[in-house]
């Protein structure tokens, strides 16, 4: 059977408003949101199927896509398809409350678990890489990660700067889906950015959904105009068209000379998938063509230029910047390369992250699936009212509703613990039946999230017991979202950080204003986020221990 990956006439668009084009909004909202991922406004190249991180997809190929969306056009409300890699596999009737979709991607036998593995079956048609929220139909554009991004500075300003990135000046590389979120992160926080990216058609696009503020072709005069915005005060962010490999070791040069003063230094290149990076010996118009020419070569180079890269990183390290790796596997690839001290700098979550997770907080993200904007003002409004003492969350939800432009269906994303997201979900579901907004909401979140993750390299990265390698977690947690009445779950390999490097678990609601929907909800709503509660104490985490103790979770053998 051939498979059609490449399709340049096909442009995607998910519906809009109350008419149902499935039997149910069960069925109409994951249908809606797989849509969605591929709307040329939120996915990076849609007529590859491709959504972010290099080779993401939402579905294995356009014969899978169309297949699906027929599919979701029938399935009754008391059945179940099956996705395998991207692929519809099979229906099967189970009940009302049991998941309308379950999503297995890219999973592979440990001794298989690799890219060159990975790449044979996927050229034979057999897998595709789902990455995290591309494969499971949650993606919601750039705004995705700006939260967690904007939470990860935050705490950068708290812990270092006196609670502000004012006067500060950010470097990092990488200006794509994800990486795209990083300069406004900065911004909001009222800090400057000097983003690096290889593509001046990327960085115009963040330019242009205002993400970024310019777009600079000199590095003379970006610098000058990041580091007068750092000296008085102002945020203001850059991008930089170069190649960071390059860029990052003559900025630290400029550093030392005592030319330019970063404070911060981070990254978000496609670094997970080494053909996702461009070596310095390639221009950006070689690059598909040589990546596909020698995989493996080319592999090697980019780990090259990772090393010299991450050298760079390491270098402002030992000057005294605050440095840190945002999830991509940079530093292991640089290792690859032959950088044996790529690991001196920490990853963000043991760095800044992990005391929320601890308290079950993570990204929890909504779409309106009428595509009116006026629906996420009323829930953002809504959110507000109901935690009326979370100052965080408010600053968080006023700079989201003045700086964020929607991509897509119009969507929000914020961090809620363990019991303010069933609270969320049963005030939202409350909002559709009330007519308060004009269609069902969607509830999801990232795969990022406090108990759903198995990422060393990542989410559990220096775990305090020692079990950052351990993959029960994130199956457990898939297992408890299917028991507890998600409309679709996702069990996914490698996203963010790389086939070999990760498992992780994602699950996706609805609010229709019904009274099953409550009941999913709430339980849905509680365990999730409980999942992290749990994990963490079972690591040691005191505050986890606390969280536990305080809200009632039950652990059978608490420490």
């Amino acid at each position: 059977m051939s498979f059609t990956q490449h399709d340049p006439s096909r442009v995607i668009r998910a519906p809009r408003g109350t008419t149902l084009t499935a039997k149910s909004w069960a069925t109409e909202a994951p249908l809606r949101m797989l849509m969605n991922n591929l709307d040329p406004e939120v996915a990076e190249r849609p007529e590859d199927l491709v959504v972010y991180g290099g080779t993401g997809r939402a579905a294995r190929s356009w014969e899978a896509y169309d297949a699906i969306i027929k599919t979701l056009t029938d399935l009754e409300e008391d059945e179940t398809l099956l996705i395998q890699s991207g692929k519809p596999v099979g229906v099967f009737r189970t009940n009302k409350w049991a998941p309308r979709v379950l999503i297995a991607n890219s999973n592979l036998v440990g001794d298989w678990a690799t890219w060159p593995e990975f790449r044979k079956l996927e050229a034979e048609g057999l897998m595709m890489y789902g990455q995290m929220t591309a494969g499971s139909w949650i993606y919601i554009g750039t705004q995705g990660i700006l939260q967690g991004t904007y939470e990860t500075f935050a705490a950068i300003g708290a812990k270092r700067f006196g609670g502000t990135l004012a006067n500060t000046l950010t470097l990092t590389g990488g200006c794509g889906g994800m990486g795209g979120a990083q300069p406004l992160a900065v911004t909001l926080n009222g800090g400057a950015c000097l983003i690096v990216d290889v593509s001046e058609e990327r960085l115009r696009r963040r330019e242009s959904k205002r993400y970024l503020d310019e777009v600079e072709l000199d590095l003379d005069a970006a610098l000058a105009k990041v580091t007068a915005a750092k000296n008085e005060g102002r945020s203001l962010s850059v991008g930089y068209v170069g190649n960071a490999a390059e860029v990052f070791p003559e900025l630290l040069r400029r550093q030392k000379a005592g030319t330019v003063a970063f404070d911060i230094i981070t990254d978000q290149t496609s670094a997970h998938d080494p053909l996702s990076y461009l070596p310095v010996e390639y221009t950006l118009e070689q690059w598909d063509a040589e990546a596909k020419a020698d995989e493996a070569g080319f592999t090697k180079k980019a780990q090259a230029s990772m090393a010299r890269h991450v050298e760079a990183m390491v270098g402002f390290q030992g000057i005294g910047a605050e440095v840190f790796d945002y999830g991509n596997s940079i530093r292991d690839e640089a290792r690859k390369g032959g950088y044996n001290r790529a690991f001196e700098f920490p990853g963000f979550v043991p760095a800044y992250i992990r005391p929320l997770f601890c308290e079950g907080l993570g990204p929890f993200r909504w779409v309106a699936l009428s595509g009116d904007p006026e629906d996420i003002r009323v829930t953002d409004e809504a959110l507000k009212d109901l935690f009326p003492e979370n100052e965080h969350l408010h600053r968080w939800l006023n700079a989201a509703s003045e700086h964020v432009e929607f991509e897509g269906l119009p969507a929000r994303i914020c961090w809620l613990g363990y019991g303010d997201r069933a609270k969320a979900g049963l005030l939202f579901n409350q909002l559709v039946a009330e007519g308060k907004v004009s269609a069902p909401i969607v509830i999801g979140r990232d795969h990022l999230d406090s108990g759903s993750v198995a990422s060393p390299y990542r989410e559990t990265e220096a775990m305090k017991d020692g079990s950052d390698a351990i993959a029960d977690w994130p199956l457990l947690n898939a297992l408890t979202a299917t028991a507890s009445g998600a409309t679709w779950v996702s069990i996914h390999h490698g996203g963010g950080v790389g086939i070999g490097r990760s498992i992780h678990a994602g699950q996706v609601s609805v609010a229709d204003g019904t009274e099953l929907a409550a009941a999913k909800l709430e339980a849905l709503l509680t365990n999730d986020p409980g999942m992290g509660v749990i994990r963490h104490v079972d690591a040691g985490y005191e505050r986890a221990i606390e969280v536990a103790t305080e809200r009632g979770v039950r652990i059978p053998m608490a420490r």
